[in-house]
């Protein structure tokens, strides 16, 4: 058996001239020199003297990089493409750009510079060339054909076997079936070997394919994360929809897509703002408007009557009045309006919500008119007259019922004032449940006092009475003033 040695030191390398330089692969590495025929020492040196016997052609295994395969046409080491790969290499609308060995995952509007001939950057195809996997079997350089011995079979590796020309052939289990790999595992042929790759969003543990978690590993979704067999999906709080990109989480515009309040509608980040019109607030359930009982915050929103509406409310006044403004109630005087039905020989007289008609000759007998609202008696001597007050002057006045008390209401005063007399003053009558008290303010005046209050509509007639004493003549007179009081039903 003949045998022959080769040192390394002196085998040829492979080499590849790209964009005007020379790539040098050598036991797995690349580098860029000037001259193809010059090699770095310390990796000459990594290479001891090998001995191979002539008898069998030993099969080569070869092993790239992690990132790179053998392209057996080639006999190289090719990157992989794990953009086209792998369908979910890069998340959260991340763009994948495949990279020598690996792959980059940037941003959709990244600006990416592709390298000049002038940068030290290898291209694609011209990758390095793979070292064996057992040190002391060399790799098969060009060079003259090794032709097998005959009579002596080829003792070939795991993962290869040998053909009708008596070479080792690597033995492909995936198309062979003499593979391991799961049923939910996709088989891949390597050179003397196979690997089992499960599906996209699985692992592998062991010799089973497992989910793989996407959500506790970086998932890149705004708001929430749901695993799912073999993937996963993003949710939106609410008030949020997800955006296009299936990641991200936008507002939603519910004023816009649901009109979900019944007056005015105000968009909110993540939520909304209903505001009702004037007159109305807002229900329970926060959309709906229900009208405010104005009414109801208080009894002095109106002087009489309060009546509510729908966002709104108004007053109202009883018959003989109307509204002053929004809120109070005027007395409508009838006499002046004309709204009265008195007769011609009728005086027309108004209070407080109302009116009265009274006679315009208001004397009765032995009394005779003498001017308006008064009547005297003319033969002090005669019998009809005596004991009776020589005059009477009749007036008229309204109040409001349930006035304050105590309150001044009407003044009696002398017209004729006369010197060396004394004026005492009296209610005489109408004052039987003591509403009323006479205060004398001068010799010549007294005050009529409200002591209780009245309630209405009622009419009071009392009698005020003035009693002049004459100190020289010792001489006594008087005076009758009859006063109608009509209190109105309301205390307004």
């Amino acid at each position: 058996m003949s045998h022959f040695c080769v040192d390394k030191s002196q085998a040829p390398l492979r080499s590849a001239h790209t964009a005007g330089l020379f790539w040098t692969v050598f036991s797995g590495h690349v580098g860029r020199v000037g001259d193809p025929q010059s090699v770095p020492p310390h990796l000459v040196a990594a290479f001891p003297q090998t001995c191979w016997g002539s008898e069998a052609e030993e099969p080569v295994s070869y092993t790239c990089t992690e990132g790179y395969e053998y392209d057996r046409v080639r006999e190289q080491c090719r990157d992989i493409d794990e953009c086209t790969l792998l369908d979910d290499a890069c998340k959260g609308g991340m763009q994948c750009i495949n990279h020598f060995g690996g792959y980059l995952c940037l941003p959709k509007s990244a600006v990416i510079y592709i390298s000049q001939e002038t940068e030290q950057v290898p291209p694609p195809d011209s990758v390095p060339a793979v070292p064996p996997n057992q040190p002391q079997i060399p790799p098969v350089f060009p060079g003259p054909p090794r032709v097998p011995q005959p009579g002596w079979p080829a003792r070939c590796s795991p993962g290869f076997t040998a053909d009708e020309q008596n070479l080792c052939r690597d033995v492909d289990e995936c198309a062979t079936g003499r593979h391991t790999c799961g049923s939910d595992q996709t088989c891949y042929n390597t050179r003397g070997s196979y690997t089992c790759q499960c599906p996209p969003g699985y692992q592998r543990t062991g010799d089973h394919c497992v989910d793989r978690d996407e959500c506790a590993m970086t998932h890149y979704c705004m708001h929430r994360c749901v695993n799912t067999q073999g993937s996963y999906y993003c949710e939106c709080n609410a008030g949020h929809k997800l955006a296009s990109n299936n990641h991200s989480c936008v507002d939603v515009n519910e004023c816009d897509v649901q009109s979900p309040c019944q007056h005015h509608c105000y968009n909110l980040i993540g939520s909304f703002l209903c505001q009702c019109d004037q007159g109305y607030e807002l229900a329970q359930d926060m959309v709906s408007c229900q009208d405010i009982d104005e009414c109801g915050f208080s009894s002095y929103m109106c002087q009489y009557q309060c009546i509510n509406s729908p966002g709104s409310y108004s007053c109202e006044c009883p018959e003989g009045y109307q509204l002053q403004g929004n809120r109070f109630c005027q007395d409508i005087n009838e006499c002046e309006t004309g709204t009265h039905n008195c007769q011609d020989d009728e005086m027309c007289w108004n209070y407080y919500g109302g009116f009265r008609c009274y006679t315009r000759n208001p004397c009765e007998p032995p009394y005779v008119k003498t001017s308006e609202n008064r009547c005297i008696c003319r033969s002090q001597t005669s019998a009809e007259c005596q004991g009776l007050p020589p005059s009477v002057v009749y007036k008229y006045m309204s109040i409001q019922a349930e006035r304050s008390v105590p309150a001044d209401i009407f003044q009696i005063q002398a017209t004729n004032i006369y010197a060396n007399t004394h004026n005492t003053f009296r209610i005489k009558a109408g004052n039987e449940a003591g509403e009323f008290f006479l205060r004398r303010s001068s010799n010549v005046s007294a005050m009529l006092v409200l002591t209780k209050p009245l309630t209405g509509p009622k009419e009071y007639i009392v009698d005020l009475e003035m009693i002049t004493h004459h100190l020289t003549m010792n001489y006594r007179s008087s005076s009758l003033l009859r006063l109608t009081i009509i209190v109105g039903h309301y205390a307004f």
